[in-house]
């Protein structure tokens, strides 16, 4: 007999995958123009490159879970070398191969040991670290941003979200999403997650008491 959570676990996973897919497709369409200086535009990521965390995107989703741990073992478990490995190996010699092994992988549903929505979290974030240097807007439905906040409002899994709005309250604009208490952040659901996650720069597209706060804290793994 199938355990009924499990079950209901494989389809939330399942449904994930149309909005990856859909988050690369759109990042991949945004790219294809670019002129070769561009592709070294410093992204939101310190120290990457916009190129070097499209690589990255595409060896996220080239990594099953053996793989990913074979990576991390012979990296000795310093998993910012297998990080840097696995980009190195995915950057290919010119912008345009870059974006054409993502464009590859647009479909993938291979993934390292984490949940799906860890996924797209992750696709949304690094897209806006790309897209915004790049001066690149993408509207979401505001549902999907909401999945990934909702996630990201408890885990410290892949990035630390949790601990850094701790005693903090957000409230998005846009949305029904809502976290914690204390003083106020709040704004777009894209600006949060991506504050949430780390990236001062949203700060300034956030209004409340807490905001400052919440900028002290980004930066910090």
């Amino acid at each position: 007999m199938t355990d009924p959570a499990l079950a209901a676990n494989r389809d939330r996973e399942t449904g994930l995958w149309p909005l990856i897919r859909a988050e690369r497709a759109a990042l991949a369409a945004d790219l294809a123009d670019l002129r070769d200086e561009q592709w070294e535009t410093p992204s939101l990521c310190a120290g990457l490159t916009v190129r070097e965390v499209l690589a990255h995107l595409t060896a996220g989703a080239s990594l099953n879970a053996v793989r990913w741990l074979a990576g991390v073992i012979r990296c000795r478990f310093d998993f910012d070398k297998q990080v840097a490995v696995r980009l190195a190996e995915q950057l290919g010699a010119t912008p345009g191969e870059t974006l054409e092994r993502f464009r590859r992988v647009v479909p993938s549903t291979t993934k390292p040991p984490l949940p799906a929505v860890a996924l797209l979290g992750e696709t949304i974030v690094h897209g806006e670290d790309i897209r915004r240097p790049l001066g690149i807007r993408r509207d979401r439905p505001v549902d999907v941003v909401t999945r990934v906040a909702e996630y990201y409002r408890g885990s410290d899994l892949v990035v630390v979200a949790k601990g850094r709005i701790g005693g903090l309250e957000l409230v998005a604009d846009d949305g029904p999403f809502t976290a914690g208490s204390g003083p106020l952040v709040s704004g777009g659901t894209v600006a949060l997650v991506m504050a949430m996650t780390g990236r001062a720069a949203y700060c300034d597209d956030l209004e409340g008491d807490g905001v400052e706060i919440l900028r002290s804290r980004c930066g910090t793994a």
